[in-house]
């Protein structure tokens, strides 16, 4: 199938776009840059990236949630690491939506649309993820407020957040951002420091009782919400 065409039919974008893609060198197939409008590609074998996104054919879309572990990096490929991609076991090509650095656990997405991937994973996607955290000294309630409020980390101010005490070193806080790192950085800058980190919550999916290192396929309630709710 000619890559534009690839492209476009996988709903990323028309297919003059897709060309336009092309010619600007913004897209690879297995990682290396196609300028060549009518390049062939195998739908089944090659990997299609379109600006950083995985591109996938609309048929057999999955969407998936694993609970991910500690020590597991956020990546398709990352020598030398364990990946998230070794814990699901599928016949799909699929990709992390965002990111959990190694050393968190929680709720991660992963799916084969490419066009969701885009729309969740842009800043436009105005949704929320919810964080259990465990501090390791207790944390005041001035703290917890200047974390609502909002914190200058990486040159910016953070966007309000809601947090909810648990106990004295334990709360849940929900961001409707992803800044690198952030609630470490953000912990870390009202003199504490995070020791350990679970997502429980993207927009309406839950981790709920998932075991840690297992995954499930998202229902479709959850599956129409995210596909419906993300800007066009």
């Amino acid at each position: 199938m000619r890559l534009q065409k690839f492209i476009s039919r996988a709903g990323y974008c028309s297919r003059r776009h897709a060309e336009e893609f092309i010619l600007n060198g913004k897209v690879t197939v297995n990682g290396q840059i196609v300028t060549q409008l009518g390049t062939k590609v195998d739908p089944e074998k090659d990997k299609v990236v379109v600006e950083g996104t995985p591109i996938s054919p609309e048929e057999n879309l999955v969407y998936i949630a694993l609970n991910k572990p500690k020590g597991y990096v956020t990546s398709c490929s990352h020598p030398g690491e364990k990946i998230v991609m070794e814990l699901v076991n599928i016949p799909q090509r699929i990709y992390p939506v965002g990111r959990l650095d190694k050393d968190s656990t929680g709720l991660l997405l992963l799916t084969n649309d490419g066009k969701l991937h885009l729309k969740l994973t842009h800043p436009s996607f105005d949704h929320e993820k919810e964080y259990l955290v465990t501090v390791a000294q207790p944390i005041p309630q001035g703290a917890l407020h200047s974390l609502e409020k909002g914190l200058t980390i990486l040159g910016t101010k953070t966007r309000h957040t809601r947090v909810k005490r648990i106990s004295d070193t334990r709360f849940k806080i929900i961001l409707k951002e992803g800044k690198n790192r952030q609630i470490r950085r953000m912990i870390q800058k009202v003199g504490n420091r995070v020791s350990d980190l679970k997502r429980i919550r993207v927009a309406n999916v839950r981790l709920g009782r998932l075991p840690e290192g297992k995954w499930r396929h998202l229902d479709e309630t959850e599956k129409k919400y995210l596909i419906e709710a993300v800007p066009k």
